[in-house]
Protein backbone atom coordinates (compact mmCIF):
# COMPACT_ATOMS: atom_id res chain seq x y z
CA UNK A 1 0.00 0.00 0.00
CA UNK A 2 1.03 3.75 -0.64
CA UNK A 3 0.97 4.33 2.88
CA UNK A 4 2.65 1.64 3.76
CA UNK A 5 5.77 2.70 1.68
CA UNK A 6 5.92 5.75 2.74
CA UNK A 7 5.85 4.52 6.56
CA UNK A 8 8.50 2.34 5.61
CA UNK A 9 10.71 5.33 3.91
CA UNK A 10 10.07 7.70 6.76
CA UNK A 11 11.13 5.47 9.19
CA UNK A 12 14.10 4.90 7.95
CA UNK A 13 14.74 8.52 7.43
CA UNK A 14 13.35 9.24 11.33
CA UNK A 15 16.09 6.49 12.29
CA UNK A 16 18.74 8.04 10.26
CA UNK A 17 17.36 11.14 12.02
CA UNK A 18 17.87 9.53 15.62
CA UNK A 19 21.18 8.63 15.34
CA UNK A 20 22.54 11.97 14.08
CA UNK A 21 20.24 14.29 16.02
CA UNK A 22 21.54 16.05 19.04
CA UNK A 23 20.16 16.64 21.84
CA UNK A 24 23.09 17.98 24.49
CA UNK A 25 21.20 18.34 27.34
CA UNK A 26 19.86 14.66 27.27
CA UNK A 27 22.39 12.96 25.68
CA UNK A 28 25.41 14.10 26.33
CA UNK A 29 26.25 11.98 29.50
CA UNK A 30 24.87 8.69 27.21
CA UNK A 31 22.05 8.79 29.65
CA UNK A 32 19.41 7.63 27.19
CA UNK A 33 21.01 4.56 25.81
CA UNK A 34 21.56 3.66 29.86
CA UNK A 35 18.09 4.64 30.40
CA UNK A 36 17.11 2.04 27.38
CA UNK A 37 19.34 -0.89 29.03
CA UNK A 38 17.52 -0.55 32.27
CA UNK A 39 14.17 0.26 31.28
CA UNK A 40 14.33 -3.27 29.44
CA UNK A 41 14.39 -5.27 32.95
CA UNK A 42 10.61 -3.14 33.50
CA UNK A 43 9.29 -4.20 29.91
CA UNK A 44 10.00 -7.95 30.35
CA UNK A 45 8.40 -8.64 33.56
CA UNK A 46 5.01 -7.36 31.06
CA UNK A 47 6.28 -10.21 28.90
CA UNK A 48 8.24 -8.38 26.08
CA UNK A 49 10.69 -10.73 24.55
CA UNK A 50 13.80 -9.51 24.22
CA UNK A 51 13.15 -10.08 20.05
CA UNK A 52 10.13 -7.76 20.44
CA UNK A 53 12.68 -4.33 22.20
CA UNK A 54 15.22 -5.20 19.58
CA UNK A 55 12.95 -5.04 16.59
CA UNK A 56 11.33 -1.88 18.53
CA UNK A 57 14.92 -0.04 19.09
CA UNK A 58 17.04 -0.85 16.67
CA UNK A 59 19.18 2.29 15.70
CA UNK A 60 17.30 3.93 18.31
CA UNK A 61 20.00 5.51 20.51
CA UNK A 62 19.29 9.32 21.06
CA UNK A 63 16.07 11.05 22.45
CA UNK A 64 14.39 13.34 19.86
CA UNK A 65 14.92 16.66 21.08
CA UNK A 66 11.79 17.59 18.32
CA UNK A 67 9.34 15.79 20.57
CA UNK A 68 10.59 17.40 23.41
CA UNK A 69 9.42 20.94 21.56
CA UNK A 70 6.78 19.79 21.07
CA UNK A 71 5.22 18.53 24.03
CA UNK A 72 5.84 22.09 25.57
CA UNK A 73 3.27 23.47 23.40
CA UNK A 74 -0.04 21.94 23.44
CA UNK A 75 -2.98 24.15 21.09
CA UNK A 76 -5.32 22.73 22.73
CA UNK A 77 -3.99 24.14 26.46
CA UNK A 78 -2.11 27.31 25.04
CA UNK A 79 -4.03 28.88 22.72
CA UNK A 80 -7.17 31.00 22.84
CA UNK A 81 -10.41 29.21 22.12
CA UNK A 82 -11.39 31.52 19.30
CA UNK A 83 -8.43 30.68 17.61
CA UNK A 84 -8.38 26.91 18.30
CA UNK A 85 -12.27 26.92 17.06
CA UNK A 86 -11.51 28.88 13.97
CA UNK A 87 -8.62 26.35 12.48
CA UNK A 88 -10.87 22.56 13.30
CA UNK A 89 -14.28 24.28 12.70
CA UNK A 90 -14.13 25.83 9.18
CA UNK A 91 -15.83 25.71 5.99
CA UNK A 92 -12.61 23.51 4.63
CA UNK A 93 -13.21 20.70 7.25
CA UNK A 94 -17.39 20.62 6.90
CA UNK A 95 -16.83 20.89 3.29
CA UNK A 96 -14.48 17.47 3.33
CA UNK A 97 -16.33 16.05 6.07
CA UNK A 98 -19.53 15.80 3.83
CA UNK A 99 -17.13 14.14 0.84
CA UNK A 100 -16.07 11.28 3.25
CA UNK A 101 -19.80 11.32 4.22
CA UNK A 102 -20.55 10.21 0.71
CA UNK A 103 -17.23 8.15 0.28
CA UNK A 104 -17.47 5.84 3.35
CA UNK A 105 -21.49 6.23 3.91
CA UNK A 106 -21.94 2.04 4.38
CA UNK A 107 -19.08 2.22 6.86
CA UNK A 108 -20.14 4.69 9.08
CA UNK A 109 -23.92 3.33 8.39
CA UNK A 110 -22.36 -0.03 9.51
CA UNK A 111 -20.35 1.43 12.67
CA UNK A 112 -22.86 3.40 13.82
CA UNK A 113 -26.03 0.96 13.98
CA UNK A 114 -23.18 -1.46 15.72
CA UNK A 115 -21.95 1.11 18.29
CA UNK A 116 -24.60 3.68 18.88
CA UNK A 117 -22.32 6.82 17.63
CA UNK A 118 -23.51 9.31 15.03
CA UNK A 119 -21.42 9.42 12.05
CA UNK A 120 -21.35 13.28 12.47
CA UNK A 121 -19.37 12.66 15.61
CA UNK A 122 -16.99 10.07 14.29
CA UNK A 123 -16.28 12.52 10.98
CA UNK A 124 -15.76 15.23 13.81
CA UNK A 125 -13.43 13.25 15.17
CA UNK A 126 -12.08 12.25 12.54
CA UNK A 127 -11.00 15.33 11.10
CA UNK A 128 -9.29 16.48 14.97
CA UNK A 129 -7.43 14.18 15.13
CA UNK A 130 -5.58 13.60 11.79
CA UNK A 131 -7.58 15.85 8.48
CA UNK A 132 -9.54 12.82 7.40
CA UNK A 133 -6.40 10.87 7.20
CA UNK A 134 -3.91 13.39 5.04
CA UNK A 135 -1.57 13.64 8.00
CA UNK A 136 -1.34 9.97 7.65
CA UNK A 137 0.48 10.58 4.04
CA UNK A 138 2.56 13.37 5.47
CA UNK A 139 5.64 11.57 6.50
CA UNK A 140 7.40 15.15 7.97
CA UNK A 141 4.54 15.43 10.77
CA UNK A 142 5.10 11.51 12.00
CA UNK A 143 6.92 10.10 14.71
CA UNK A 144 8.04 6.63 15.31
CA UNK A 145 6.48 6.32 18.33
CA UNK A 146 8.57 3.91 20.11
CA UNK A 147 11.33 6.51 20.15
CA UNK A 148 8.78 9.34 20.83
CA UNK A 149 7.25 7.21 23.91
CA UNK A 150 11.30 6.81 24.94
CA UNK A 151 11.89 10.32 24.90
CA UNK A 152 9.48 11.52 26.74
CA UNK A 153 9.80 8.85 29.51
CA UNK A 154 13.85 9.68 29.88
CA UNK A 155 13.45 13.62 29.61
CA UNK A 156 10.19 14.85 29.92
CA UNK A 157 9.77 14.61 33.81
CA UNK A 158 5.64 16.00 33.71
CA UNK A 159 5.05 12.61 31.03
CA UNK A 160 7.49 10.37 32.16
CA UNK A 161 4.88 8.14 33.75
CA UNK A 162 2.78 8.14 31.01
CA UNK A 163 5.22 7.48 28.65
CA UNK A 164 6.51 4.72 30.29
CA UNK A 165 2.95 3.30 30.29
CA UNK A 166 2.41 4.04 26.53
CA UNK A 167 5.39 2.23 25.74
CA UNK A 168 5.01 -0.76 27.71
CA UNK A 169 1.75 -0.67 25.22
CA UNK A 170 3.50 0.16 22.33
CA UNK A 171 5.81 -2.77 22.38
CA UNK A 172 2.64 -5.14 23.59
CA UNK A 173 1.24 -4.08 20.17
CA UNK A 174 4.25 -5.30 18.57
CA UNK A 175 4.99 -8.35 20.09
CA UNK A 176 1.35 -9.47 19.27
CA UNK A 177 2.76 -9.53 15.39
CA UNK A 178 -1.07 -7.60 14.50
CA UNK A 179 0.53 -4.16 13.27
CA UNK A 180 4.46 -4.49 11.96
CA UNK A 181 7.35 -1.64 13.24
CA UNK A 182 6.82 0.26 10.34
CA UNK A 183 3.28 1.15 11.43
CA UNK A 184 4.24 2.40 14.66
CA UNK A 185 4.37 5.85 13.53
CA UNK A 186 1.68 8.71 15.35
CA UNK A 187 1.80 12.22 17.14
CA UNK A 188 4.62 13.45 19.45
CA UNK A 189 2.75 11.48 22.62
CA UNK A 190 2.51 8.02 20.44
CA UNK A 191 -1.23 8.91 19.12
CA UNK A 192 -1.61 6.41 16.13
CA UNK A 193 -3.16 6.00 12.75
CA UNK A 194 -6.31 7.94 11.59
CA UNK A 195 -8.53 8.65 14.71
CA UNK A 196 -4.99 8.69 16.82
CA UNK A 197 -5.12 6.53 19.43
CA UNK A 198 -2.91 6.22 22.46
CA UNK A 199 -1.06 2.59 22.60
CA UNK A 200 -3.11 1.71 26.03
CA UNK A 201 -6.33 3.19 24.35
CA UNK A 202 -5.64 0.95 20.72
CA UNK A 203 -5.14 -2.34 23.01
CA UNK A 204 -8.16 -1.37 25.19
CA UNK A 205 -10.61 -0.53 22.15
CA UNK A 206 -8.79 -1.49 18.99
CA UNK A 207 -11.68 -3.64 16.62
CA UNK A 208 -11.14 -5.07 13.28
CA UNK A 209 -14.22 -4.15 11.75
CA UNK A 210 -13.15 -5.04 8.42
CA UNK A 211 -12.14 -8.89 9.46
CA UNK A 212 -8.95 -9.33 8.23
CA UNK A 213 -7.83 -10.01 11.61
CA UNK A 214 -5.43 -7.47 12.77
CA UNK A 215 -6.89 -4.45 14.11
CA UNK A 216 -5.52 -1.25 12.12
CA UNK A 217 -6.28 1.99 12.30
CA UNK A 218 -3.52 2.87 10.04
CA UNK A 219 -4.59 1.36 6.98
CA UNK A 220 -8.15 0.77 7.52
CA UNK A 221 -10.64 3.21 7.64
CA UNK A 222 -13.36 1.02 8.93
CA UNK A 223 -11.06 -0.31 11.59
CA UNK A 224 -10.31 3.25 12.73
CA UNK A 225 -14.03 4.48 12.73
CA UNK A 226 -15.22 1.89 14.70
CA UNK A 227 -12.32 1.83 17.01
CA UNK A 228 -13.28 5.63 17.75
CA UNK A 229 -17.12 4.22 18.30
CA UNK A 230 -16.18 1.39 20.45
CA UNK A 231 -13.88 3.97 22.97
CA UNK A 232 -17.06 6.72 23.03
CA UNK A 233 -19.64 3.52 23.73
CA UNK A 234 -17.54 1.96 26.37
CA UNK A 235 -17.72 5.40 28.15
CA UNK A 236 -20.99 5.88 28.19
CA UNK A 237 -21.97 7.61 24.73
CA UNK A 238 -25.98 8.60 25.07
CA UNK A 239 -26.96 8.15 20.92
CA UNK A 240 -29.26 10.96 20.48
CA UNK A 241 -28.60 12.90 23.68
CA UNK A 242 -27.38 16.60 22.83
CA UNK A 243 -23.42 17.52 23.75
CA UNK A 244 -25.22 20.62 25.79
CA UNK A 245 -26.21 24.04 25.06
CA UNK A 246 -24.90 27.27 24.23
CA UNK A 247 -26.80 29.56 26.85
CA UNK A 248 -27.29 33.32 27.76
CA UNK A 249 -26.46 33.31 31.69
CA UNK A 250 -27.66 36.33 34.12
CA UNK A 251 -25.52 39.24 35.79
CA UNK A 252 -23.19 37.31 37.65
CA UNK A 253 -23.69 34.20 36.55
CA UNK A 254 -20.36 33.09 34.96
CA UNK A 255 -19.55 32.47 39.16
CA UNK A 256 -21.40 29.33 39.01
CA UNK A 257 -18.92 27.95 36.38
CA UNK A 258 -18.16 24.04 36.69
CA UNK A 259 -21.40 24.01 39.27
CA UNK A 260 -23.49 20.91 38.13
CA UNK A 261 -27.27 21.31 38.39
CA UNK A 262 -30.52 19.86 36.53
CA UNK A 263 -31.16 22.13 33.60
CA UNK A 264 -34.81 23.10 35.07
CA UNK A 265 -32.46 24.75 37.89
CA UNK A 266 -30.38 26.65 35.95
CA UNK A 267 -33.58 27.84 34.17
CA UNK A 268 -34.93 29.16 37.62
CA UNK A 269 -31.81 30.89 38.01
CA UNK A 270 -32.18 32.81 34.60
CA UNK A 271 -30.38 30.72 32.52
CA UNK A 272 -31.57 30.64 28.64
CA UNK A 273 -30.70 28.74 25.69
CA UNK A 274 -28.68 31.12 23.09
CA UNK A 275 -31.60 29.97 20.54
CA UNK A 276 -34.49 31.17 22.50
CA UNK A 277 -35.81 27.82 22.95
CA UNK A 278 -36.37 25.41 25.85
CA UNK A 279 -34.16 23.08 27.14
CA UNK A 280 -35.14 19.90 25.59
CA UNK A 281 -34.77 17.63 29.23
CA UNK A 282 -35.04 20.27 31.86
CA UNK A 283 -33.90 16.81 34.54
CA UNK A 284 -30.63 16.34 32.70
CA UNK A 285 -27.73 17.54 35.35
CA UNK A 286 -25.45 20.08 33.35
CA UNK A 287 -22.29 21.55 34.17
CA UNK A 288 -21.45 25.47 33.36
CA UNK A 289 -18.58 26.51 31.19
CA UNK A 290 -17.68 29.96 30.17
CA UNK A 291 -14.58 28.96 28.75
CA UNK A 292 -13.68 33.01 28.03
CA UNK A 293 -15.31 34.78 31.08
CA UNK A 294 -18.10 36.53 31.51
CA UNK A 295 -17.05 38.76 27.91
CA UNK A 296 -18.00 35.47 25.58
CA UNK A 297 -20.12 32.76 25.42
CA UNK A 298 -21.06 30.42 27.72
CA UNK A 299 -22.48 26.67 28.02
CA UNK A 300 -24.29 24.47 29.71
CA UNK A 301 -22.48 20.87 29.19
CA UNK A 302 -23.91 17.15 29.36
CA UNK A 303 -22.74 14.10 29.46
CA UNK A 304 -21.55 13.61 25.91
CA UNK A 305 -19.48 16.09 25.92
CA UNK A 306 -17.59 14.93 28.76
CA UNK A 307 -17.45 11.31 27.16
CA UNK A 308 -15.39 13.73 24.14
CA UNK A 309 -13.20 14.64 27.03
CA UNK A 310 -12.36 10.93 27.62
CA UNK A 311 -10.93 10.93 24.00
CA UNK A 312 -8.56 13.70 24.85
CA UNK A 313 -9.06 15.85 28.12
CA UNK A 314 -9.08 18.94 26.69
CA UNK A 315 -12.93 21.43 26.78
CA UNK A 316 -11.09 22.90 23.88
CA UNK A 317 -11.19 19.70 22.15
CA UNK A 318 -14.31 18.62 23.00
CA UNK A 319 -16.11 21.69 22.26
CA UNK A 320 -14.57 21.86 18.51
CA UNK A 321 -15.72 18.02 17.85
CA UNK A 322 -19.25 19.33 19.52
CA UNK A 323 -19.85 22.14 17.33
CA UNK A 324 -18.19 20.41 13.79
CA UNK A 325 -20.26 17.50 14.56
CA UNK A 326 -23.73 19.72 14.14
CA UNK A 327 -21.97 21.36 11.56
CA UNK A 328 -21.70 18.07 9.34
CA UNK A 329 -25.13 16.42 10.57
CA UNK A 330 -26.65 20.08 9.70
CA UNK A 331 -27.89 20.52 13.05
CA UNK A 332 -26.32 23.87 14.35
CA UNK A 333 -22.77 24.28 15.52
CA UNK A 334 -23.11 28.05 14.89
CA UNK A 335 -21.86 30.38 18.26
CA UNK A 336 -24.57 32.85 18.69
CA UNK A 337 -22.57 34.80 21.14
CA UNK A 338 -19.13 36.26 19.91
CA UNK A 339 -15.90 35.27 21.58
CA UNK A 340 -14.26 38.29 22.84
CA UNK A 341 -11.71 38.66 20.29
CA UNK A 342 -9.07 41.33 19.81
CA UNK A 343 -10.05 44.54 18.05
CA UNK A 344 -9.66 44.11 14.03
CA UNK A 345 -8.89 40.35 14.20
CA UNK A 346 -10.19 37.93 12.04
CA UNK A 347 -12.79 34.86 12.26
CA UNK A 348 -12.34 31.33 11.15
CA UNK A 349 -13.60 32.82 7.08
CA UNK A 350 -11.69 35.42 7.09
CA UNK A 351 -8.51 33.29 8.01
CA UNK A 352 -9.06 31.53 5.14
CA UNK A 353 -9.98 33.88 2.59
CA UNK A 354 -6.43 35.57 3.56
CA UNK A 355 -4.45 32.43 2.74
CA UNK A 356 -6.48 31.92 -0.24
CA UNK A 357 -5.66 35.61 -1.20
CA UNK A 358 -1.96 35.75 0.05
CA UNK A 359 -1.47 32.68 -2.44
CA UNK A 360 -3.46 34.12 -5.20
CA UNK A 361 -0.64 36.74 -5.21
CA UNK A 362 1.77 34.40 -4.86
CA UNK A 363 3.34 35.30 -1.62
CA UNK A 364 2.29 31.92 0.10
CA UNK A 365 2.67 28.54 -0.88
CA UNK A 366 1.34 25.98 2.31
CA UNK A 367 -2.06 24.59 2.73
CA UNK A 368 -4.96 26.89 3.07
CA UNK A 369 -5.94 25.81 6.35
CA UNK A 370 -6.83 28.49 8.64
CA UNK A 371 -3.99 27.89 10.27
CA UNK A 372 -2.03 31.40 10.81
CA UNK A 373 1.69 30.06 11.74
CA UNK A 374 5.30 31.02 10.75
CA UNK A 375 4.41 30.77 6.78
CA UNK A 376 1.42 32.77 6.70
CA UNK A 377 3.05 35.36 9.15
CA UNK A 378 6.25 35.36 5.95
CA UNK A 379 3.78 35.84 3.33
CA UNK A 380 2.18 38.50 5.07
CA UNK A 381 6.06 40.39 5.31
CA UNK A 382 6.48 39.55 1.87
CA UNK A 383 2.76 41.08 0.78
CA UNK A 384 2.92 44.32 2.82
CA UNK A 385 6.96 44.91 1.73
CA UNK A 386 5.63 44.69 -1.64
CA UNK A 387 2.25 46.66 -1.16
CA UNK A 388 4.61 49.20 1.44
CA UNK A 389 2.97 48.91 4.58
CA UNK A 390 4.79 48.47 7.60
CA UNK A 391 5.51 44.37 7.31
CA UNK A 392 4.79 43.75 10.99
CA UNK A 393 3.12 39.81 9.83
CA UNK A 394 -0.24 40.58 11.69
CA UNK A 395 -3.34 39.07 10.22
CA UNK A 396 -6.03 42.03 10.77
CA UNK A 397 -9.22 43.00 8.90
CA UNK A 398 -7.19 45.84 7.96
CA UNK A 399 -4.45 44.00 5.52
CA UNK A 400 -7.83 41.54 4.57
CA UNK A 401 -9.47 44.53 2.81
CA UNK A 402 -6.01 45.55 1.18
CA UNK A 403 -5.71 42.23 -0.50
CA UNK A 404 -9.16 42.54 -1.74
CA UNK A 405 -8.85 45.28 -3.58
Amino acid sequence: MVLRKILMVFLTLALMHGATATAPALAADGGFKQWLDDFYSTVSKEGISRTTWNTAFTGVTEPDPLVLEKANFQPEFTTEIWDYLDTRVHPLAIEKGRKMAEVHAQTLAVVQQKYGVEQSVLLAIWSMESNYGAVLEQPERLFYVPSALATLAYGDTKRRKFARTQLVAALQILQTGEIGRAHLMGSWAGAMGHTQFIPTSYLAYGVDMDGNGRRDIWNSIPDALATAANLLKSNGWQQGSPWGYEVVIPTGGEKLREESKALSEWAKLGFKRAGGTAFSSPEDKALLKVPAGAAGPAFLMLGNFFVLKRYNNSDSYALAVSLLADRLAGTGGFIVQAWPRPSGSLNAEEKLELQQRLQGRGHYIGEVDGHLGPATEKAIRSYQMQAGLVADGLPSQSLLRALRH
